[in-house]
């Protein structure tokens, strides 16, 4: 069995540009930090704002192995149904049990014939998303860090690999699930706020605020350090030029003149963004993380034909 797991996580999708940029660059993605497992929130992929089943169809095909959804997970009611019944696709976790949909998964590498790895066999990655409750209140949530508890505490294994991501307004609220899962759980992300930060890192075994001792490092059986991986937020897969993938002059518009705009998906500039992780298939935690940002070209395939 293979050491480390490789995890590609990219941030949300935003609309048409979003979609075209990672199923452009997914391949060289792929070539330069050769995940094992692909992962994408993909609650801002229609148009801006949810989900439908022929765009997760589409992610599928072109091979996001797993996806995300946040506080626009029911913005298309169509997406119920597939909701209901696939397995790498997940709504928050601390909705109401009654929501249509689960919030957790387990997903396995596969090859390119869609068969499980035999090198990875009986090791999975347990992926979870909850909301922030701080300025979220257009989609009522109970308690992130509860729910997250109550989740590790259904698993077998104490060593299991668990990705927990935060689809949280505030920083504050994601770094506090970071310090509070910290050596619990493999990485914590943050998405939602579509703007990569740059505090990606491993978190200290342990923090003394008397003494500011972070405590001496975690170490893998082969002594390479490991810990949970950080990030706040993994920005966005869309156009940067504009306002978190919105039409600059719309959004402007409505900023400066209180007057209604319709806040349309912008088209320039897109970048995937995201965070690559290798996570240590022995002790559950993360060896290493690197945020990823590559520019997508708009004179090639797929924006033309």
């Amino acid at each position: 069995m293979p050491a480390s797991l490789n995890v590609l996580y990219l941030g949300d999708i935003v609309g048409n540009p979003g979609r075209l940029a990672v199923r452009q660059l997914l391949p060289e993605l792929r070539k330069r930090y050769q995940p094992d497992l692909v992962i994408a929130n993909a609650e801002n992929i229609a148009n801006g704002s949810g989900l439908t089943p022929e765009l997760y169809d589409k992610l599928e095909q072109i091979g996001v192995d797993g996806m995300t959804l946040g506080d626009h997970v029911f913005k298309k009611a169509q997406i119920v149904p597939t909701l209901n019944k696939a397995k790498n696709l997940i709504r928050p976790a601390n909705l109401s049990p009654q929501a249509p949909g689960k919030g957790a998964m387990v997903l396995h590498p596969r090859n390119e014939h869609g068969e499980p790895r035999r090198e990875f066999d009986g090791v999975g990655v347990h992926v979870i998303t909850v909301l922030g409750r701080i300025y979220m209140s257009n989609m009522p949530a109970n308690d992130p860090f509860e729910c997250v508890d109550r989740y590790l505490a259904s698993l077998r294994d104490s060593r299991a690999l668990v990705i927990v991501e935060v689809h949280a307004e505030t920083s504050s609220e994601k770094v506090a699930m970071g310090w509070h899962l910290n050596g619990r759980v493999a990485a914590v992300v943050g998405t939602h706020t579509h703007v990569a930060t740059a505090d990606a890192r491993l978190l200290p075994h342990r923090y003394d605020e008397q003494t500011d001792d972070p405590g001496p490092q975690r170490l893998a059986p082969d002594g390479g350090p490991v810990g949970t991986a950080y990030l706040t937020d993994l920005g966005m897969c869309g156009p940067h030029d504009s306002v978190l993938g919105r039409r600059v002059d719309r959004v402007l518009k409505q900023m400066t003149t209180g007057s209604y705009a319709a806040f349309d998906v912008a088209a320039g500039n897109p970048i995937a963004n995201g965070v690559s992780l290798t996570l240590d298939v022995q002790t559950g935690l993360c060896r290493a993380i690197e945020p990823v940002s590559m520019p997508a070209d708009v004179t090639q395939p797929p924006f033309v034909q």
